[in-house]
């Protein structure tokens, strides 16, 4: 029992810093720093970007371990490797999403009212790590 939740720390561990990676690329993206967008400005748009990210690296990181079939220096690369993977996929459709579309997608998802452009970052974000979910053999 203590292996496995020994196991369950490392595996967190690399969870959280992914998905601390993942806000600092989300924070990097959008004008303004994220923490007040959210927090203080309560901001629909940045919160629903972050949470997109968040979730679909939270995929990878379940399909990783889930795959690792038991053989843990697998499963712990192979859940860093992966996520970061999914990361950069998330932030490379970000900026294609970005030059495809008219103005600065980021100033959109900072605008406090509730912009359509949001859901569809969202789902870039979301089928983003779905497919590098899929893709962990």
């Amino acid at each position: 029992m203590l292996t496995d939740l020994l196991a369950t720390l490392a595996y967190s561990g690399v969870g959280i810093a992914l998905m601390a990676v993942g806000y600092v690329l989300v924070d990097i993206a959008t004008p303004g720093k994220l923490r007040d967008l959210i927090w203080v400005d309560r901001n629909r748009n940045a919160a629903l970007l972050l949470s997109s990210g968040l979730v679909g690296v939270g995929m990878i990181v379940v399909v990783a371990i889930v795959n690792s079939n038991d053989d843990f220096a697998k499963g712990i690369v192979d859940t860093g490797v992966y996520g970061l993977l999914g990361l950069i996929v998330m932030a490379v459709s970000f900026v294609i999403l970005d030059l495809a579309t008219p103005g600065k997608l980021g100033d959109l998802l900072c605008d406090p009212e509730p912009h359509p452009a949001v859901w569809v970052s969202v789902a870039a974000h979301l089928t983003s790590g779905a497919i590098i979910a899929a893709a962990i053999s």
